[in-house]
């Protein structure tokens, strides 16, 4: 199974910006459909966004979309989440997640699922304070 090795985690202010990486290990990367996941404090997980395996389908949430995006880099075995115009509530643990099957599923309820992504990494934390 692929394992994930995530970067890019920090403190910064309202407003500001971060890309997070995601790197596989042990697999052929484009073979694996990839989301980002985010548990902020006293919150569940949420989804954030997701793309397929090749890159040529992605999918951001309503919470997110217009200011973050997901993409990847199949020769680095890297995937990104390119974090904009940062709000406090975008305060969480970042997680990646991969799943074998580069095709995303048609429905949007079952892309957003947890369940669904079989491997994660031990997340990033993003703190976004004045």
């Amino acid at each position: 199974q692929v394992q994930l090795v995530e970067s890019g985690g920090g403190l910064v202010q309202p407003g500001d910006s971060l890309t997070l990486s995601c790197t596989a290990r042990g697999s052929t990367f484009s073979n694996y459909r990839t989301a980002w996941f985010r548990q902020a404090p006293g919150k569940g997980r949420e989804y954030v966004a997701t793309i397929s395996g090749s890159g040529g389908s992605t999918f951001t949430s309503d919470s997110v979309k217009g200011r973050f995006t997901i993409s990847r880099d199949n020769t680095k075995n890297s995937v990104y989440l390119r974090m904009n115009s940062l709000r406090d509530e975008d305060t969480a643990v970042y997680y990646c997640a991969a799943e074998l099957g580069e095709i995303l599923s048609a429905s949007s309820r079952n892309r957003a699922d947890t369940k669904q992504y079989q491997t994660w990494a031990k997340g990033t934390q993003a703190t976004v304070t004045s």
